[in-house]
């Protein structure tokens, strides 16, 4: 059962994926992230917080640092990408993975809501629900809440598209037969560049 304390903790969301404030990864915090097999920190704070909110074991841990406005007109999309990159990466090489916050933060929940419903093709009510069942107080803002139904629609057509034939696809798009191979380039360039992206946040991080 939820209890109140359990907000200055962090809870695991998906086998490997931890959501919690960002005191659950203070230097003091050491020992609980290494009994948790942690190896990757996704760090979101805002810009005026960069000298006090920060990687505290960038020589154990990979980070990824994001500064993102906790406020309702914030285009917290653009974070989705490279943030569900990470969180693969991590979770794929063994590793496990926490995102931390500002206690007040109400955006995070967010970014991990996002990442459930690409990953699993889920829509923004189940996943939320879902996160909301592992960590009680989770609150997205409405403007947030908006966004994450707009990338409901996204990602379903996106879902859509990796699921047609090669053939579907050209008639659905009416690309003339054979110029699948620049599709495929296409494709293959956006998955560089989110690379190119995530690489470039963790090192200013």
């Amino acid at each position: 059962d939820w209890t109140y304390p359990m907000r200055r903790e962090m809870q695991e969301i998906l086998p490997g994926l931890f959501l919690g404030p960002y005191s659950s990864a203070m230097k003091s915090k050491l020992a609980i992230l290494q009994k948790h097999g942690i190896t990757h920190v996704i760090c979101i704070r805002q810009n005026i917080e960069a000298n006090f909110i920060k990687p505290n074991f960038q020589q154990l841990f990979r980070y990824l640092v994001l500064d993102i406005a906790d406020n309702p007109v914030e285009n917290i999309i653009r974070f989705f990408p490279m943030t569900k990159e990470f969180i693969d990466g991590s979770l794929q090489s063994g590793g496990k993975i926490l995102l931390t916050f500002p206690s007040f933060f109400k955006m995070i929940a967010a970014l991990v809501i996002a990442y459930i419903m690409e990953t699993f093709g889920v829509k923004y009510r189940d996943a939320f629900t879902y996160v909301q069942e592992r960590r009680f107080c989770i609150n997205p803002n409405a403007g947030f809440v908006h966004q994450l139904q707009e990338y409901e629609a996204i990602y379903l057509a996106k879902l859509t598209i990796q699921m047609m034939s090669p053939l579907q696809l050209e008639r659905s798009l009416s690309v003339p037969p054979g110029s699948t191979g620049s599709l495929k380039r296409m494709h293959e360039e956006d998955e560089d560049l989110g690379t190119m992206q995530v690489a470039a946040a963790a090192q200013n991080g």
